[in-house]
């Protein structure tokens, strides 16, 4: 059996220049970045201003389990399969970051025979968005620390300073460090520390500034510190905006790839969803939506994560509502909701499967409340059994649901055509009958927005906020909180904010540690649990296998 960067090495692409060009893309709106890579620039956005959008399908899923659900690889699918099957579409994604690639999880850019490619370099560098803005946060960062050095005019308290250094990597002993050692020449001390790039606010201001002009604002509305007097200090207030906008020039414009089967792809931006909001671009999107008449895109992690931050963050700013939201399980990881160990996850177990199934109903019942159709799609494994599949047919029998299985990852678009119809179909069926609504109301008190989410979306019996949790909201309400959306970090391995409650957990509580306004993105961040904003390398990382031979063939990525 080949693996993903065996069969992603075999496959033969085409000039991106020919996909760009059956999109209707012109040549001075392709900027190349090799023969398989460019970027889209501004004048596309331009010119197809006016023109109607596609239909808008979200790709969810399950809460992750080792057992893997494949979302990915079903986004990636289903584009194939939607042209084997006659439609006109195309796929957003978001970028992969380098923490997963040398930690754990791996790529992002799906697997066996639905893949986005070329997927060393997607998995890699790219096309230097991520780099770029590293760049951008840390120039921020070292004009702060500037700004200190050279007599402080603005009277920042170094005590009070809320931006932090990020990479984009995997790295604990980066998280909590002291700056500014070695003498005057060197700066003042002061306690700093890192994140993943992936959940910088600089990465969440590109994925939703809407242009240029929208992104260079949003950089200066930055809150970057408090003075000593307790006033607020804005990315603005030190003139780093310009600078950080010039870095991310480039980075703002969508990325062009294709899949193994050809059908377009674009990447953009690339926050995670357990520690920030989980989707791809908004400039990606959009632009998606005027050059196809399906638009199939994701959002990170389960539906309690990505596909609510989806909903109630992207889709309210950018004046966007999907046409049906498609939920993606597999047997082996609901029976690992139900208490199956990793090891044993091969062997038919119907009790275990009827008992974890409960985590797929809380997924599809909460994508329900968003007014939107559901379609359930079952990323069949070769173990399923047939008393197996009977289980999820009943499931979504009681849910009202349509559900399809998928088998795109040995077969590519072929194995997704089942599933793109019946996605097709539930559109038609449901055409003007939707009612796309957020889970709650703009106007509402960000606590009022946090209990509306733990408990109809997580399924919580209350919240608590800490202390600190308290003095960090006094501060955001009176720098105007309340108006914004909230994202709120936490594990994705569970519905609730304790990553061992699997299934479908009931009469918990959702504990909020501490909350962080990140006002140039224009949300609340809430912090629930334990999660970590810079992720650390497992025992063995996935790094140890990768090599390059003397002929520049990457192995062992994936």
């Amino acid at each position: 059996m080949l693996s993903d960067i065996e069969i992603a090495q075999s496959t033969t692409l085409r000039p991106i220049a020919e996909i760009a060009a059956e999109l209707g893309i012109q040549e001075d709106e392709l900027e190349l970045y090799g023969k398989y890579k460019a970027k889209i620039n501004e004048r596309a956005f331009v010119r197809l201003a006016d023109k109607p959008n596609g239909k808008l399908v979200l790709v969810t899923a399950i809460n992750p389990t080792p057992a893997g659900e494949g979302k990915t690889t079903t986004t990636a699918g289903l584009g194939q399969a939607m042209k084997k099957i006659g439609k006109n579409a195309i796929i957003a994604l978001r970028e992969p970051s380098l923490g997963p690639v040398f930690g754990i999880k791996g790529g992002a850019a799906g697997g066996g025979y639905a893949q986005v490619l070329p997927m060393e370099d997607i998995n890699l560098h790219f096309t230097g968005d991520m780099h770029a803005i590293t760049s951008a946060n840390n120039l921020c960062c070292a004009m702060l620390d500037n700004h200190l050095q050279q007599g402080n005019t603005l009277g920042i308290d170094p005590r009070r300073i809320q931006i932090k250094r990020c990479l984009d990597m995997n790295d604990r002993a980066l998280r909590n460090i002291v700056i500014g050692l070695g003498g005057k020449i060197n700066g003042v001390p002061r306690e700093d520390g890192f994140i993943i790039t992936v959940a910088s606010e600089v990465m969440a201001i590109l994925c939703l500034a809407k242009d240029m002009n929208d992104l260079k604002e949003r950089l200066g509305n930055i809150l970057i510190a408090y003075t000593y007097a307790g006033e607020p200090v804005y990315a603005r207030d030190i003139k780093a905006e310009g600078a950080m906008a010039a870095l991310l020039r480039d980075a703002v414009n969508p990325n062009l790839v294709q899949t193994i089967e050809g059908t377009p792809a674009i990447m953009h931006g690339g926050p995670f969803a357990n520690i920030a909001h989980g989707c791809n671009s908004v400039r990606a999107t959009r632009l998606a939506l005027k050059l196809a008449d399906y638009c199939i895109t994701e959002a990170g992690f389960g539906s309690d994560l990505g596909a609510e931050k989806f909903m109630d963050i992207k889709c309210r700013m950018a004046g966007l509502a999907p046409s049906c939201v498609v939920v993606v399980a597999t047997v082996r990881a609901l029976k690992y909701n139900g208490g199956v160990p990793k090891a044993e996850l091969s062997a038919e177990n119907v009790p275990a499967l009827e008992k974890g199934v409960v985590n797929l109903k809380a997924h599809v019942e909460n994508m329900q409340k968003f007014g939107v159709p559901v379609v359930v799609a079952i990323n069949r494994f070769g173990t399923d059994t047939g008393a197996e599949l009977a289980v999820i047919d009943r499931c979504c029998q009681e849910l009202g649901v349509s559900y399809a299985l998928s088998e795109v990852f040995a077969k590519g678009g072929e194995g997704g055509v089942e599933l793109a119809q019946t996605i097709c179909r539930v559109i038609e069926e449901n055409e003007g009958k939707t009612h796309f609504a957020p889970i709650y109301p703009i106007e509402a008190t960000v606590e009022e927005k946090i209990t509306a989410i733990a408990q109809k979306i997580y399924g919580a019996k209350d919240i608590t906020f800490t202390a600190a949790a308290q003095k960090s909201l006094k501060d955001i309400k009176a720098l105007g909180g309340d108006s914004m959306p909230v994202c709120i970090a936490k594990t994705q391995y569970s519905l609730s904010d304790n990553a061992k409650l699997l299934g479908r957990p009931t009469d918990f509580t959702i504990t909020i540690r501490d909350l962080r306004l990140s006002n140039g993105a224009g949300f609340v961040v809430a912090y629930a649990g334990d999660i970590m904003t810079m992720p650390g390398l497992p025992k063995v990382p996935a790094a140890e296998k990768i090599d390059v031979d003397d002929k520049a063939v990457i192995h062992g990525l994936f």
